[in-house]
């Protein structure tokens, strides 16, 4: 087996079982926190924004010592064993400090979900994009792996859910037990890493990002349309499970349509490269937008459980063209050398940055004016903010050969 296959079969492997404890982790998370912990929407709103808080704090340095550090597995470890202990703090820390003391238990927590699961997952696909352009494999080609994971666990969460939450996190401390076992037998070539990191890399150097007006035309789209969507999408497990005769149907059935969502979405990731090249990354992106958009909207205007099914479903056609899209669009417009930082501060930290400061806001929404109302108005305004990226996304050709991720 030559070493290109070696590493992509790893990084397979690994991306699906991370992917697998994130979902035993946080799928369900919204409906834990309103169902059985019995808190409110802006309570909920709070927990989120804490979550995204630690994240946004985590990300641009998890982005610098990524590029700084390259190939080594560093930052792989630190998440590998923080997904191993996630269940015990899960059912033995959070749940009973968010009973006790709302805000105590939404900072913790905040602290070891954001960086565990929120900026830990953009910093693996941020590490697996760096091996991918080294060993020449598409990074999307292993991050259908991760799709895969999180359907594996989707398929059982709903059901597991209804017998006892915390099995679901007991469950991703196991894969965090595999993810450590795994990074102890795997071996990258010394002269790989150490070439990896050859360019030294400057602080001043990641800081001359703030400068770059490309850099903040990107974060136009990202600070705008892809937030709102994904504040849109936090409590949708919620709303969703109310569109059935009770909760507990409700529960097992988002389980199954999230498995078969994301199986959709993996073959997805496995044929979108050939759309992105064909559009280019800049057309890509406002497409997964516009697709964002439809999905808010239609969720606001669906009644009853086949429209909000149906909606369910565009998740998995706009994350395949989203995710190819931005990693194309780096990969052309920014020096090589900063390519974790651009996308753990533009994309990860951005995110984390917008969700912290809607996520309370919208929670709020969704207990004065309702989910339908609250959907109508992130639609509204998101579509907006995706006619002025437009005009703020930099031209990006449709056949790239400054750089091929």
């Amino acid at each position: 087996m030559s070493s290109k296959q070696a590493h992509f079969r790893f990084l397979c492997t690994f991306v699906y079982v991370y992917f697998f404890a994130q979902a035993m982790s946080m799928s369900l998370l919204a409906l834990w926190l309103r169902s059985t912990l019995q808190l409110s929407g802006a309570e909920t709103g709070i927990v989120f924004a804490a979550n995204f808080i630690a994240a946004m704090c985590s990300q641009p340095v998890y982005g610098y010592v990524s590029d700084k550090i390259g190939m080594r597995k560093h930052v792989l470890w630190a998440v590998g064993v923080m997904c191993m202990l996630s269940g015990l703090f899960l059912v033995y820390v959070y749940g009973p400090l968010l009973k006790t003391h709302i805000l105590a238990g939404a900072a913790l927590g905040g602290i070891y979900l954001g960086i565990t699961f929120i900026a830990g997952s953009y910093a693996i696909e941020s590490y697996v994009d760096r091996i991918g352009r080294a060993y020449g494999f598409e990074y999307s080609r292993v991050r259908l792996w991760g799709s895969l994971g999180f359907a594996s666990a989707a398929f059982l969460t709903g059901r597991l859910y209804n017998v006892d939450p915390h099995i679901n996190f007991m469950l991703a401390s196991c894969a965090g037990l595999l993810l450590v076992l795994m990074l102890a037998f795997w071996r990258l070539p010394e002269h790989a890493v150490s070439s990896a990191t050859g360019e030294k890399l400057r602080l001043a150097d990641a800081l001359a990002l703030l400068r770059d007006k490309a850099f903040w035309r990107f974060m136009v789209f990202v600070l705008t349309v892809t937030n709102i969507y994904l504040v849109y999408d936090q409590q949708f497990p919620s709303y969703f499970a109310s569109q059935f005769p009770d909760k507990a149907t409700g529960a097992a059935m988002f389980g199954y349509l999230n498995s078969l969502q994301i199986f959709v979405e993996a073959a997805g990731l496995f044929v979108s490269p050939l759309l992105v090249r064909r559009i280019g990354a800049k057309y890509g992106l406002l497409l997964a937008g516009s697709i964002m958009i439809v999905r808010i909207a239609g969720s606001g205007l669906a009644v009853g459980p086949v429209s909000i099914s149906a909606m369910k479903m565009l998740h998995s056609v706009e994350l395949p063209i989203l995710v190819v899209s931005v990693f194309r669009y780096i990969a052309y417009h920014f020096d090589n050398r900063l390519a974790s930082t651009v996308y753990m501060v533009g994309v990860s930290f951005g995110h984390s940055l917008g969700l912290a400061l809607l996520s309370p806001l919208v929670g709020k929404a969704y207990d004065l004016i309702g989910f339908n109302h609250t959907y109508l108005l992130l639609a509204a305004i998101g579509a907006v903010f995706l006619l002025l990226s437009v005009f703020a996304l930099s031209p990006t050709p449709a056949e790239t050969t400054k750089a091929t991720p």
